[in-house]
Parts: structure tokens; C-alpha cells; sequence
């Protein structure tokens, strides 16, 4: 009997999986949920025993949240990295980190093949067959959903008829959950014109007065919230759950899809969206203006590339350990104003705050130059427009 590992949610489609690829593939099932942060324990528990009932050979939850943080969100925070200046990436990070982590289980335990859920319409799908191609090549990738082309109503069918009758009522919005943000999908968001509901969002506003928190970098890693020295990934929740009690980090993503078409998401991220515009102003204050514009081109194709399920792609290898070599002088206070729906930076304090006094005051006075100077040097620094435009087409 084949083993294989199926990448398990305890949703309606890896449950139907489960199921048939025992009985109808005749396989030896072996269930694994990769949690990247987006799972409480008491789902975690409430899957584990779902999956046993489905009567698989086994069941295992790979806790990568470190992991994720370590090899992944650090280096998104480090290059300021938001999909078309918007997303933060949230799942599409979430899910290829999730699919490596897989391929690398089923090996461990030399699986014969691995499956996942994922149809065939989009992004999951290339992630998935990526990560397993590259990191457990000899494994056959099998994909019921999409090959089957099973409607819903089939899958649920197919469950009562193998004693599996929960209920299986499609909710109006599809929330995926994780550390770094959380998306929303609904009918909305297959259009063009329409905005996503107040209901749509898991949050709901709770807080009306505007309250500033203090939020201390080291080295361009989030390392204390309002005076308190925090883990990375702790400072994240406690930070997503500051913003959300002010309905923070809501907005419509428009993007390219894997596959070549336009999609559209929802999502709620306050705390990767105030932490990215938190380090970009403290960059700006500590950093030349060369180092930000080189980090803004290479961080731009590093999230398009791991967006599309590059991530094993050597060259962001090569790209994280210049994203972190800039972060050497990253370092200080960002104060953030929160306020109902939005946020406002406030300024920063650092020891290495590049807008130091002592170097002049921008527009007033100078103190290091004389008016000569800038008089020669706007001279030399103009030659070559000049004699340009000297010449007559």
C-alpha cells in the first residue's frame, strides 16, 4: 500500500481527500497541518481529532511559526514589502512556507507521494506542486480536487455516503487566518465594483480614542512594544490585537495571479501594515538615500518572486543577506498614533537618526557648507544637462 502525506486543513475539501484517496486510491493516509501562526490551540486539538475520526494512519501538526519568522517575515518587514504597494503578503508568504514544510515532512518519513486540496483555478496549486517538486522530487504529487472537478454539493455527497455527516454549510465569507494578516474572500471580491462590508472583516471596531504606542527596532527586527522587550512573533499578535480593537489594516488587494489573471482579496493585517510603515520612517531617518533605493528595487522582485511560489529560488537567498546587511543602523523608537480605522507615524527617536542638528536645519540653515560652495557645486552637478541642451536638434 502507497504512503502518502496530504496536507491537511479539516476543511471540506482536504476531508474529502482524506477519505478518498484511502478508499478509492486504496493509500495509506497520513495527515499533516503545517501551523504558521494562524491556529489557536484548541483548533489545533479540534482538527487533530477530526482527522482521526477520518480513520488516517496518522496525524501530525508541524509548528513552524518560529520558523516562518526566522526564514521568512523578518526578511518581509526588512524590505518593506507590500504587493502592488498594498498586500503584505499575508497568505501567498503563509502558503509556500507551508508547502516546503510538507515536502520536507513527507520525506522524512518516505512517503511515496503527497496530495493537497487545492483546485485548479488558483495561486495554492502552483505552491504546492512547487515545493514539492523541488524539495522531494521522487514523490508523485496527487491533486483529487483539481482533477476531479468535484462541485461542492459531489464532495459532500461523497462524505455522507462514507459516514461523514457534518455539516458542510459554505460560509458567505472565506477567511484564511495566519500571523502575518488574514485574508477575506466573498462575492464582493469576484467583482470589479463592489467593497467588502463591515461584516465581512473578523474584526470589529472596539476602540474610538486615539492611542500611541511606542514601538522599538534593533537592527530593523521589532524587538519591544510600549517599553516591553517581546519575541518578534509575540510583538506581532500582541500588535494585531491592538490594531484590530481599532478595525486597522482593512483593504482591497488587486493583483496578478500565478496563472496569469486579475484577482481581488480582502484582508485585515494591522500589525504587518503598521510595522512596515513603522521601519520604512525609521529607515528613512538612518539610512542614505542609495541604500533605500537599491533595497526598494530588489525587495519589490523578492515579493513578486516568493508571491508566486519562487522561495526556493537561490537569488533570495542572496537578496535576504543584503536586506539584512542594510538593517546594521535600523535601529530605535517609531511612535504610531492609533486612531478608528487608520494610523498616523508620529516620528522616531535613534542613535543614529541621520537628521542630526549639528549637520543643519533643512530650508533655514546650513552649517557645514558655505553659499560659495553650493555655487560651485550646483555648477559641476549641471554640466552635462547643459551642454545637452546646447546643442540644437
Amino acid at each position: 500500500m502507497k504512503k502518502v502525506v496530504l496536507a491537511f486543513s479539516g476543511g471540506l475539501d482536504t476531508t474529502f481527500c482524506a477519505i478518498h484517496l484511502n478508499k478509492n486510491e486504496k493509500m495509506e493516509v497520513h495527515t499533516a497541518l503545517v501551523n504558521t501562526g494562524g491556529f489557536s490551540k484548541e483548533e489545533l486539538e479540534d482538527i487533530a481529532i477530526r482527522a482521526k475520526k477520518l480513520g488516517v494512519a496518522s496525524h501530525v501538526t508541524l509548528d513552524k511559526t518560529q520558523d516562518f519568522y526566522q526564514d521568512c517575515v523578518r526578511y518581509l518587514i526588512f524590505g518593506n514589502m507590500l504587493r502592488n504597494h498594498t498586500y503584505p503578503l499575508s497568505v501567498s508568504a503563509e502558503r509556500i512556507f507551508q508547502a516546503v514544510a510538507i515536502a520536507q515532512y513527507a520525506k522524512e518519513i518516505n512517503a511515496d507521494a503527497i496530495a493537497h486540496g487545492s483546485t485548479g483555478a488558483g495561486n495554492d496549486q502552483v505552491r504546492f506542486d512547487l515545493a514539492f517538486q523541488v524539495y522531494y522530487p521522487q514523490a508523485e504529487i496527487i491533486t483529487p480536487i483539481r482533477d476531479l472537478k468535484l462541485s461542492r454539493q459531489q464532495e459532500v455527497d461523497f462524505l455522507k455516503e462514507n459516514g461523514i455527516s457534518q455539516s458542510w454549510e459554505k460560509a458567505k465569507y472565506s477567511i484564511n487566518k495566519g500571523l502575518w494578516g488574514t485574508s477575506v474572500g466573498g462575492e464582493e471580491t469576484l467583482t470589479s465594483r463592489k467593497s467588502l462590508p463591515e461584516e465581512a472583516f473578523p474584526s470589529t471596531l472596539q476602540k474610538k480614542e486615539n492611542e500611541t504606542i511606542e514601538i522599538a527596532f534593533l537592527k530593523g527586527e521589532p524587538v519591544a512594544l510600549n517599553g516591553k522587550k517581546l519575541d518578534p512573533v509575540d510583538l506581532i499578535v500582541q500588535l494585531n490585537t491592538l490594531g484590530s480593537a481599532f478595525a486597522i489594516g482593512r483593504d482591497v488587494h488587486v493583483g496578478d495571479t500565478i496563472i496569469g489573471i486579475k484577482g481581488r482579496v480582502g484582508f485585515e493585517a494591522p500589525a504587518p501594515l503598521i510595522l512596515i510603515k513603522a521601519h520604512q520612517l525609521l529607515e528613512k531617518h538612518t539610512m542614505t538615500k542609495w541604500q533605500q533605493y537599491w533595497k526598494d528595487q530588489l525587495s519589490n522582485w523578492y515579493a513578486m518572486q516568493l508571491h508566486e511560489g519562487q522561495y526556493m529560488e537561490p537569488a533570495l537567498r542572496n537578496i535576504e543577506q543584503f536586506l539584512q546587511d542594510t538593517q546594521q543602523r535600523v535601529t530605535g523608537k517609531v511612535y504610531v498614533s492609533l486612531k478608528p480605522y487608520r494610523f498616523e507615524l508620529e516620528g522616531i527617536e535613534s542613535a543614529f537618526d541621520l537628521m542630526k542638528s549639528e549637520f543643519g536645519s533643512y530650508g533655514e540653515m546650513n552649517l557645514a557648507w558655505s553659499g560659495e560652495d553650493v555655487k560651485g557645486f550646483t555648477k559641476i552637478i549641471g554640466n552635462s544637462s547643459k551642454i545637452y541642451h546646447s546643442i540644437k536638434e
